[in-house]
């Protein structure tokens, strides 16, 4: 009988496919995924350390883990940034974990499990390893419609509050040949839209093709036969470059939406956070992709309670998010990572109380903002890639606009991963309500 795993995920999007891809080497190994964790003989619990109390969460997870249906305590393995971070410090602190794997050696995970079966266990990677490539294929895609493709690991930036560079390792480009490669496959697999993943991803250049800058790779993928829509995350605001913006513009199948994290309103507080570039960088950089493409749909990240932020910095903020006009936010309240460089050289003197006063009225005037946004699009005609089935209703789809507006109609089930034009009936804050027109393709 085949061994069987189970892996959960937390975290962003490159945690999400970077399980798809540990997924799809355990079934070359010979398991097979359990549809829970009791029936597993391998649990697999891929952290992230961006997210507020992620080591306090983990443990929590580790207590969960139960004996499997067969009587026997399953194989542990923690893998991740948790991982990266923490190191062997999780094997003396957590009984229950068997294995560490840090997220630039996730490749060797079967081997590890092998050699702990065999008694002659390495029960912890967190080497720094160079090599960024996974055999091509090997990802089992967890969404039938999206396929998210890596394309750089790593960062080089390190900004004030941000644990990436430490868990991830420092910037490494995947080959423009082997990216283009992976999206042919995605696309004979049936997804439709890609999802170029990097930590700074329009900090790409192809180390096997002279020249060749993130928006060249965005050609490439644009001419690859199948490929309906592409998407990629998280751009930094100053390597937003013309000829990205101009390629942008050009090439229908890039979705008219621009994830465009900015952090803080302040320029003061920019500068404290490492950010390199001011508030009125961003605002003329709004201005350029708005002559350049109307249309486009901006998206951002907001941290609050910055040390030292004052008042009249988060105002700054609250000013910036009424001009720009963002179609969505993400939005946090600052807390210490380990090891960056604001957990050693600034003082978290924001008090809690604060913090929470200024995230609910940021997210306060970004609701405002999205409901005047949505009640504009009532009576438009939109294309959509439906995505998505409704979880409560069996008669109801979701799909998304080029902008990245979520939209729920109804319609059968058959129309999942087509494009299909819809008129928007009614809206809400976070999304919008629709009736079926027509199936494109």
């Amino acid at each position: 009988m085949a061994r069987k795993y189970y892996i959960d995920t937390f975290g962003c999007q490159m945690n999400v496919h970077d399980s798809e891809r540990v997924a799809g080497l355990l079934d070359q190994a010979g398991y097979e995924p359990a549809a829970a964790p009791d029936e597993a003989d391998l649990v697999v619990i891929n952290t992230c350390s961006v997210r507020e109390r992620a080591e306090e969460r983990l443990y929590t997870e580790l207590g969960m883990v139960p004996t499997n249906r067969s009587g026997k305590r399953p194989i542990v393995a923690v893998i991740g940034c948790v991982a990266q971070q923490e190191g062997r410090a999780l094997l003396e602190r957590g009984r229950r974990v068997d294995l560490v794997v840090g997220t630039q050696a996730l490749s060797r995970l079967p081997e590890m499990v092998d050699q702990l079966v065999r008694d002659r266990p390495e029960r912890v990677d967190i080497n720094p390893y160079d090599n960024v490539s996974f055999p091509l294929g090997v990802a089992r895609r967890s969404d039938p419609v999206k396929a998210s493709v890596t394309i750089i690991e790593g960062c080089n930036d390190f900004c004030a509050f941000c644990v990436v560079p430490y868990t991830r390792g420092h910037e490494r480009m995947r080959p423009a040949g082997e990216i283009v490669e992976e999206v042919r496959l995605a696309v004979a697999e049936g997804h439709r839209e890609i999802h170029l993943l990097g930590q700074i991803v329009n900090h790409y250049a192809a180390p096997d093709r002279a020249g060749c800058d993130f928006a060249g790779l965005l050609e490439l993928v644009h001419e690859v036969r199948g490929v309906e829509r592409i998407r990629f995350a998280s751009p930094h605001p100053r390597h937003v470059t013309d000829r990205m913006i101009a390629v942008m513009r050009a090439l229908p199948k890039i979705c008219r939406h621009l994830h465009l994290p900015v952090q803080s309103g302040s320029t003061s507080v920019l500068a404290r956070m490492r950010r390199r570039h001011t508030r009125d960088d961003y605002l003329h950089l709004i201005d350029r992709l708005r002559t350049a493409m109307p249309d486009i749909a901006l998206s951002t990240d907001m941290i609050v309670g910055f040390p030292g932020e004052t008042v009249e910095e988060f105002e700054d903020t609250l000013s910036l998010t009424s001009a720009v006009g963002y179609h969505s936010m993400f939005s946090f309240k600052y807390s210490e990572r380990p090891n960056t460089l604001a957990s050693k050289r600034l003082t978290d003197d924001v008090p809690a109380a604060e913090k929470t006063r200024r995230i609910v009225a940021l997210q306060e005037l970004q609701k405002g903002i999205q409901e005047k946004i949505h009640r504009r699009r009532v009576g438009r005609v939109v294309e959509l890639l439906v995505d998505s089935t409704s979880r409560r209703r069996d008669w109801e789809l979701a799909g998304r606009t080029t902008g990245n507006t979520v939209v729920n109609f109804s319609a059968p089930k058959e129309l999942l991963g087509r494009l299909v034009r819809v008129r928007i009936t009614r809206s809400g804050p976070f999304s919008l309500h629709g009736e079926l027109l027509a199936t494109i393709s």
